[in-house]
C-alpha cells in the first residue's frame, strides 16, 4: 500500500495545460509528467461534472450510478419535474466508502454530489453547499469547527454565494472579469489551506480534493487562455486578464507541488479532470426548434426578454411555462445537452403512447440531425444518442431519451428564442469529451505518455489498486496496468474483489444541529439552482 493523492482538476485539458507549462507558469506540473505518466480521459457520454465525477469516484457509468445531470428528472404524469440531486441518488458504492470500510482513512474534498455527506472513516467537505449551510454539510459534525480555526478561514469564499456569481457567464461585463479571476483565486487557496490542514494534522491513506477554478475560468475566458486565440488580443485590458488568468494557473501548481511534498516521496499523485475544455461559438435553442417543428408548445403570455431569455421570475425550470397539452418533447436544462419525450400509457390523455415511442423518437433523432447551420450549411447537431447508446445500465431509463452532440460540442439553449440558431457574440469555453490523467510516484512508470486514452472509469482501479486494496468485480472500469511498473504488479499483483455494497441510504434532512425539517434545503437548493443559472448549466 502507498499513500495515495488524487487531485482533480475540474475541465482541465492538455490543450491548456501544455503552453502553460511551456510558458513557465506551471514548473511543478511540466517537471512532475516528465517523471511519470500522461493520458488523455475519456468522460462520460455527456461530458458533465455530476456523472463524470461520480463514474470517476464510483468506477461506475451513469446508467449504474444513476446520476445524469445537476437534478434529478422525475417523469410525472402530468408533465417532467426535476429537483436538486444529492448524494442520496448516487446508487453505487464510492471509492470514500469501499476504502473506509476496509481500514483505510480518507478524505474527500469539494466533491460535488457528497452532500449529504457519507459517514466514512475520514473527513468529507462536500462541493456545492452554500457557505450558510457548511457548517452542518461536513462530516464528522466537529470538523467545521476545527476549520474555523484556520488562520483566514472565510466561508464565504470556500464555497458560493458570491454576488458576481449571479450573473450569467455569456454576458460577464468587462470590468466583472478581474474580480472574477480574482475570485477564483481566493477560493482555491481556501480549499488548499483546509487539504494542508488535514494532511498534516489527520494524514489519510486517501486524500482527494477537487480544483474548480479551472473550469470556471476556461468557461468565462477561454479566449484569453486559448495560444490560438492569442493574436485576437490586442488591447492593454486583454492582455491583462490573460496575466490574472496566468496567476490563477502560477498559483494552482504551487498548491499541487505542496499537497506532493505533504504527501511524502513514497507517496502516488494522480491527477484527472472530469471532462476537456475547448472553444464554442454557437447557439442551439433547441426548445424553439422543437416548437418549430410542433413537438413543443409554450403556454400563453410568455414573453421572450433581450437576447431570447424568457421572464421566468418565480419558476425554478421551465416546465411551468411548456403548454403539457401540445407538449411531446422538450429540454429541460442547457447542461444535459438532453431532450425528453413526454409519454402516456392513457391514449386519451397528452403524450406519445408508449407503442408508438420507438418510432416517435427515431424520427425526431433523425429530423434533429438534417437540421443545418443557414449560414453555412453544415449539420448544428451531430450525433443525437439514445438513452441505450448513452447511458446503459440498471437507472438508463431516468436518462434524457436523446443526448444531443453539437458541431461544437457547446451546450443547448432551452430559452425561446426568434430563431433556433444563432452565433455568439464572441468565443466561449465548453466541455470536451478528452480530459487529463497524470500520474506519479512510487511505482508508476516514468515518461510515459499513453497514445490512446484512458476512460473515466479507470480511475477508481487504480486508485484502489494504489491503496493495496482488491478491485471489486462489479467495476465497469478496468484496471490500467500499463502505467505502473511491472515489477510492482509482479510483487504485488492487482486482485479481484467481492462486488460493492450498495450505499446506506441518505437523505438531504439529516442533520447535526437542530433545525426545522425542509428549512434549509428549501434555501440551499434555491442558492444552488441560482448558481448553476449563472453558469449557464441551468438558464
Amino acid at each position: 500500500m502507498s499513500r495515495t493523492v488524487l487531485v482533480g482538476l475540474d475541465g482541465a485539458t492538455f490543450s491548456i495545460l501544455d503552453p502553460l507549462m511551456e510558458e513557465g507558469v506551471m514548473p511543478f506540473l511540466k517537471e512532475f509528467i516528465k517523471r511519470g505518466v500522461r493520458s488523455n480521459l475519456l468522460s462520460t457520454a455527456q461530458p458533465l461534472t455530476p456523472p463524470a465525477w461520480t463514474s470517476l469516484t464510483t468506477g461506475r457509468s451513469p446508467g449504474n450510478h444513476n446520476i445524469f445531470d445537476f437534478v434529478r428528472v422525475e417523469r410525472g404524469k402530468e408533465h417532467p419535474t426535476y429537483t436538486l440531486a444529492t448524494s442520496g441518488d448516487v446508487q453505487c458504492e464510492t471509492i470514500w466508502s469501499i476504502a473506509g470500510r476496509q481500514n483505510r482513512k480518507v478524505i474527500s474534498l469539494n466533491f460535488p454530489i457528497s452532500f449529504p455527506p457519507e459517514k466514512i472513516n475520514g473527513s468529507i467537505v462536500p462541493g456545492f453547499v452554500p457557505w450558510r449551510h457548511l457548517s452542518r454539510a461536513v462530516h464528522p459534525p466537529e470538523l467545521y469547527q476545527k476549520l474555523k480555526t484556520l488562520p483566514g478561514f472565510d466561508p464565504q469564499a470556500l464555497a458560493f454565494e458570491w454576488e458576481a456569481e449571479t450573473k450569467a457567464i455569456q454576458a460577464l461585463p468587462d470590468q466583472d472579469y478581474e474580480e472574477w479571476i480574482k475570485f477564483h483565486i481566493r477560493r482555491e487557496q481556501q480549499w488548499f489551506e483546509i487539504v494542508r490542514y488535514l494532511m498534516t494534522s489527520e494524514p489519510s491513506d486517501l486524500t482527494a480534493i477537487i480544483f474548480d477554478g479551472v473550469d470556471k475560468l476556461q468557461h468565462v475566458c477561454w479566449r484569453f487562455l486559448d495560444p490560438n486565440l492569442q493574436k485576437s488580443l490586442t488591447t492593454e485590458w486583454e492582455r491583462k486578464i490573460r496575466a490574472l488568468c496566468h496567476d490563477y494557473f502560477r498559483q494552482l501548481d504551487g498548491f499541487i507541488a505542496e499537497i506532493a511534498r505533504l504527501a511524502g516521496p513514497d507517496a502516488r499523485l494522480f491527477m484527472a479532470s472530469d471532462h476537456g475544455f475547448g472553444p464554442t461559438d454557437q447557439i442551439f435553442y433547441v426548445n424553439t426548434w422543437l416548437g418549430q417543428h410542433g413537438y413543443l408548445a409554450w403556454q400563453e403570455g410568455v414573453e421572450m426578454a433581450e437576447e431570447g431569455r424568457l421572464t421566468t421570475e418565480g419558476h425554478k425550470s421551465h416546465v411551468l411555462l411548456f403548454d403539457w397539452s401540445r407538449t411531446t418533447a422538450c429540454a429541460l436544462t442547457a447542461s444535459s445537452n438532453g431532450i425528453y419525450i413526454h409519454t402516456t400509457e392513457d391514449r386519451t390523455r397528452p403524450g406519445v403512447p408508449l407503442a408508438e415511442y420507438e418510432a416517435f423518437r427515431q424520427r425526431l433523432k433523425e429530423s434533429l440531425l438534417a437540421f443545418t447551420d443557414p449560414s453555412t450549411h453544415e449539420p448544428v447537431v451531430t450525433r443525437a444518442m439514445t438513452r441505450e447508446e448513452a447511458f446503459p445500465g440498471e437507472y438508463m431509463e431516468r436518462a434524457p431519451d436523446l443526448t444531443l452532440v453539437l458541431r461544437d460540442h457547446g451546450f443547448i439553449s432551452v430559452l425561446n428564442a426568434e430563431e433556433p440558431f444563432k452565433w455568439r457574440p464572441w468565443i466561449i469555453g465548453t466541455h470536451m469529451p478528452l480530459g487529463i490523467f497524470i500520474a506519479g510516484g512510487e511505482g508508476i512508470r516514468r515518461g510515459l505518455s499513453l497514445s490512446d486514452p484512458l476512460s473515466i472509469l479507470d480511475v477508481t482501479p487504480a486508485m484502489l489498486y494504489s491503496l493495496g486494496l482488491p478491485i471489486p468485480e462489479d467495476l465497469e472500469g478496468r484496471f490500467a496496468f500499463e502505467i505502473f511498473e511491472p515489477s510492482l504488479m509482479a510483487h504485488s499483483p492487482p486482485l479481484k474483489g467481492e462486488p460493492t455494497l450498495l450505499p446506506a441510504p441518505r437523505r438531504a434532512t439529516e442533520s447535526h444541529q437542530e433545525e426545522k425539517p425542509g428549512e434549509m434545503e428549501a434555501e440551499q437548493e434555491d442558492r444552488i439552482f441560482e448558481r448553476l443559472k449563472a453558469l449557464g448549466y441551468i438558464e
